[in-house]
C-alpha cells in the first residue's frame, strides 16, 4: 500500500473525525480522482505539438493520454466543433495516491 495513503487512514481520518465530529471515518471526505489536463491552443495548426504534448502527459502520469476535443466552433480562433485541442488523464485508486 502506499505511503501516503496509509497516513491519510492512520493520521488525517482520526483527526478529520474529531474536526468534523463525525462517528464513522465513512463520513470523512476523501479524494476519488485526480484529473490532469493539458489545452494546447496551438494545437489548432499543428497536430505535432498535441503528439508531443500526449507522449509527455502519459511519461507524468504513467498512463496513457486521452484527446480532448472542442465542443463548440469559434471562428476567431480557427475552431472547429470535434478538432483536438488538448489531452487529458484521471487517475484513480493506486495510481491516484502514487502521484499525489
Amino acid at each position: 500500500m502506499n505511503t501516503f495513503h496509509e497516513f491519510y487512514r492512520d493520521n488525517i481520518v482520526p483527526s478529520l473525525m474529531e474536526q468534523m465530529k463525525v462517528s464513522s471515518p465513512m463520513e470523512v471526505p476523501r479524494l476519488t480522482k485526480i484529473t490532469i489536463n493539458m489545452g494546447l491552443g496551438s494545437a489548432v495548426n499543428d497536430k505535432k505539438i498535441l503528439e508531443t504534448a500526449q507522449s509527455e502527459l502519459t511519461q507524468i502520469a504513467g498512463q496513457k493520454a486521452v484527446l480532448t476535443y472542442a465542443k463548440k466552433s469559434i471562428a476567431n480562433f480557427k475552431l472547429r466543433e470535434g478538432m483536438p485541442i488538448g489531452c487529458k488523464v484521471t487517475l484513480r485508486k493506486e495510481k491516484m495516491y502514487d502521484f499525489f
